[in-house]
């Protein structure tokens, strides 16, 4: 039986990277209604595989369960991709800002589903009027030189924290207008079911992104001024620091329908594979589309020397730091949709020690990567979490464990063996830099260098 399993186990993981490698490739096609009918067909492939037949699945509960936890950590993993492998600044917070986007979006639905429309509403006019006093007072501060980053600083966070509290008295006056609408769990209304849910479940995940993304605008502010090091140091605080407000959520935190170190339960499972995979090729599409952008040229500038980028008219500051907050949206939306496919929230499962896992993906599949980080991410979550995880625990209670001491000797080979990771900076498909034709020579256009023979001549 497990000789069984474990030829099935490659099998599905063979199958699966020749599926990652033909939607990569159908959505490069420059022909719209190819690229169009591909995607739909490998939405379909995986959803026909999905599908209970009279009680046959070609992907039973637990593989079911590691595809969405591989299409999640593929949107962390690549946001921390732009910052380290493409930008190259050290981070070890990626791990935190999924959680925070796992518990904004959680404790929207929930409530929402409990017939309290205040985690939408706060959430949604703070995100709104947060973004507009940043706007605000970054056009302010353009108008000024030499302002200290702590100084900035200060005005953003008294900006943010107004908009806050400004958000949470418009919540509290708009909510009694759509409580009647949402009803009760036992008696929901015609905004807490159907069509509706999925409407306020798809603004949460966007919500949560954006809830992130501001968060690590404001934390990136001043930290990005350190060294890589140092900043690596920096964000790794910032993720046990968010750990323990998980753990405290209830006490320190108003918001005692999280429970704290007990975990959150009750969270809708709104989660179909529909959604995870029109978030994934968002994520991906819009990395992509950044990388070969002007803006994806000047952060790759900064990684290889920002001295000289500085000396080209690069603004260093503020690429490191669009960079951070791209990375953290991806990361927030990886979290939301993860949320609401587990069900439950413990802030054990956001423990610093488990963070180190995107890191270790982008090492595995090539720093500055898209192709390696996608492979990886799916490779790690259907071989060592899945595979590696079941074998093991046939050989005891405690042999699952030993996966913490096999993933840091396998990556160790790695780095001596392949330290550009497994696919190094190869693209598949999509993902490859677009090549621009050189001009084609006028008919009758002599090639350079050959003057007319009459110019020639009377030289």
């Amino acid at each position: 039986m497990e000789v069984g399993f474990l030829l099935g186990s490659l099998l599905k993981i063979a199958l699966l990277l020749g599926y990652l490698y033909g939607l990569l490739w159908v959505m490069g096609h420059p022909k719209l209604w190819v690229k169009t009918l591909g995607v739909l067909a490998a939405f379909a492939v995986i959803q026909v595989a999905l599908t209970d037949f009279n009680g046959f699945k070609l992907l039973n509960a637990f593989d079911q369960g590691l595809l969405f936890q591989a299409a999640t950590m593929t949107m962390v993993a690549l946001g921390l991709n732009l910052i380290y492998g493409f930008n190259g600044q050290f981070s070890l917070g990626q791990w935190g800002f999924y959680g925070i986007g796992a518990y904004c979006a959680a404790d929207i639905t929930y409530r929402w589903v409990n017939g309290d429309a205040r985690g939408f509403l706060v959430v949604g006019i703070g995100i709104i009027l947060g973004g507009l006093a940043i706007w605000g007072i970054g056009a302010f501060l353009k108008r000024y030189r030499g302002i200290p980053v702590l100084s900035s600083f200060t005005f953003y966070i008294l900006g943010v924290v107004a908009a806050g509290f400004l958000a949470v008295k418009l919540g509290a006056l708009l909510n009694p207008l759509i409580a009647p609408l949402l009803g009760t769990p036992a008696n929901p209304g015609p905004l807490a079911s159907g069509l509706a849910l999925q409407v306020v479940f798809f603004f949460a995940v966007i919500f949560a992104g954006a809830f992130t993304a501001e968060i690590s605008f404001l934390f990136g502010l001043p930290v990005l001024s350190l060294g890589s090091d140092y900043f690596g140091i920096a964000t790794l605080g910032f993720a046990i620091v968010i750990n323990t407000l998980m753990v405290n959520s209830d006490t320190i935190l108003p918001f005692p329908e999280m429970k704290g170190g007990r975990g959150m339960i009750g969270i809708p499972k709104l989660t179909t594979w529909f959604w995870a995979f029109f978030f994934l090729l968002v994520v991906i599409i819009l990395m992509r589309n950044l990388i070969h952008s002007s803006t994806g040229r000047a952060i790759m500038s900064v990684r290889e020397d920002e001295t000289a980028s500085r000396a080209m008219g690069i603004n260093v500051a503020e690429n490191k730091l669009v960079t951070f907050v791209v990375g953290c949206f991806f990361a927030g939306i990886g979290g939301a949709v993860y949320a609401h496919y587990i069900g439950f929230l413990s802030p054990g499962t956001f423990d610093f020690l488990v963070g180190f896992n995107p890191l270790i993906i982008v090492v595995f599949g090539g720093l500055g990567s898209m192709t390696g980080t996608i492979a990886a991410s799916f490779g790690w979550v259907f071989f060592l979490e899945g595979l590696l995880r079941v074998l093991l625990s046939q050989m005891g209670t405690e042999a699952p464990t030993w996966r913490y001491v096999l993933y840091p000797i396998t990556l160790l080979l790695l780095i001596l063996i392949r330290p550009q990771g497994l696919l190094g900076n190869v693209e598949w498909g999509f993902l490859k830099s677009v090549k621009v034709a050189s001009r084609q020579k006028e008919a009758g256009t002599p090639p350079p260098g050959d003057a007319p023979q009459s110019i020639q001549e009377g030289a």
